[in-house]
């Protein structure tokens, strides 16, 4: 029957019931955009990722957006980011007219690399954005050390990340605001497109609840210009469901991911060329990893992985992918192109070669099915077939 990249069926017939009635709520009552259902949920998610405000908006997309906007970031602005994460990251910051700066990435937890960001802060230097990849926190106490010293404002893309901590600190409470997403293969996906962004700031909370309804703190009078950002209350009712399985989902990602790396080391599939990590991929593409039998597997370095995905990384990517297609494996390559290689970011003037580390990550990484719902039949299935195409 083959293995699923992710097998939400599964996860709806566990809770059909209980998202049948939320669902009949609304459209008993006739609210459908924000409302009861999103107070409700955003209190939840404030509770649930130790902030003091939740804002829900329309998409994790806008939820970045919306940050950007409230902080005044625009045209003449600069934002360090990333070059490796899904495109809304970098889309933003350019939807705002603000410039995004890249930094290269820690190639062990594939988020931003701490130690190379104040070498780009410059006079116009407004915001960082790190990304918490993969459900993994990005090292984020230099990060904010850098922030208070230069008067940078700190946004989490912590889109992947919900529960995810770091130091005893839930992702998304650390910086300024923290920025969730809620499309349907997350880890808390909703029906559809929404998102929240968390804020322990009472002004940037009131802020983000006037921009997100065009600006307006009072119907029809608008102080600033803001946008059509609202959380539908389907989406919140749905989601007000799946927060109570949150933890308990995420324990049995948790438990998969342990499960890998035993097949994997029986398997005797994992890789001791590590050189490509050591010495941050400047080596790449002729590193450690290059002409290897076998996997590097993705470690564990904060307080909490939640595991969103489980991104293994391999020499001829391309090619096991093709085998594991014949094999009915479900798997999906995060990221194939980093930001500074994409067409429409030629205006930055990067080239291949600035962010290493970046490229070899697009250039070796895997994601492997990781959902609760997996059973370990089945993961044995995925690391019989890698072994199958290693040997």
């Amino acid at each position: 029957m083959g293995v699923p990249l992710l097998d939400l069926k599964a996860q709806y017939a566990a809770i059909k019931p209980e998202v049948q009635a939320q669902v009949q709520e609304v459209f008993d009552s006739q609210y459908f955009i924000l409302g009861p259902k999103v107070v409700e949920l955003e209190e939840a998610v404030a509770a649930y990722s130790h902030a003091k405000h939740a804002v829900g908006v329309s998409s994790g997309t806008d939820a970045l957006l919306i940050a950007l906007m409230a902080a005044d970031i625009g045209p003449g602005d600069e934002v360090i980011t990333t070059p490796y994460s899904f495109f809304a990251t970098a889309g933003s910051i350019a939807r705002v007219g603000a410039t995004p700066v890249f930094v290269d990435i820690d190639p062990v937890t594939f988020n931003i690399d701490p130690a190379r960001i104040e070498a780009v802060v410059s006079a116009k230097t407004r915001a960082v954005i790190p990304v918490h990849l993969y459900g993994q926190c990005a090292d984020m106490d230099p990060i904010m050390e850098i922030a208070k010293r230069h008067k940078l404002v700190v946004i989490e893309d912590a889109a992947q990340a919900i529960g995810a901590e770091y130091k005893g600190r839930r992702a998304g409470s650390i910086g300024d605001y923290g920025c969730f997403s809620f499309f349907p293969s997350k880890n808390l996906g909703g029906a559809g497109d929404g998102g929240m962004v968390v804020t322990n700031d009472d002004g940037y909370a009131e802020t983000l609840r006037a921009l997100r309804v065009h600006g307006g703190e009072q119907k029809y009078y608008h102080r600033v210009i803001g946008g059509n950002f609202r959380l539908d209350a389907l989406q919140a009712a749905v989601l007000n469901v799946k927060l109570k399985y949150l933890d308990s989902w995420t324990k049995g990602r948790q438990e998969n991911a342990d499960t890998y790396r035993e097949l994997f080391h029986d398997a005797g599939l994992v890789s001791d060329k590590t050189v490509c990590l050591q010495n941050g991929c400047v080596d790449w593409p002729n590193c450690g990893l290059k002409g290897g039998a076998g996997v590097l597997l993705p470690d564990l370095v904060m307080d909490r992985h939640i595991y969103n995905q489980f991104v293994i990384r391999v020499d001829r990517r391309d090619e096991l992918r093709e085998h594991l297609v014949e094999r009915g494996i479900g798997h999906e390559v995060y990221y194939p192109v980093s930001f500074h290689e994409q067409e429409c970011f030629t205006y930055l003037d990067y080239k291949q070669g600035d962010f290493p580390a970046s490229e070899c990550a697009a250039g070796t990484s895997l994601a492997l099915p990781i959902y609760p719902e997996l059973t370990e039949q089945q993961q044995r299935e995925v690391v019989d077939a890698i072994k199958e195409f290693f040997r």
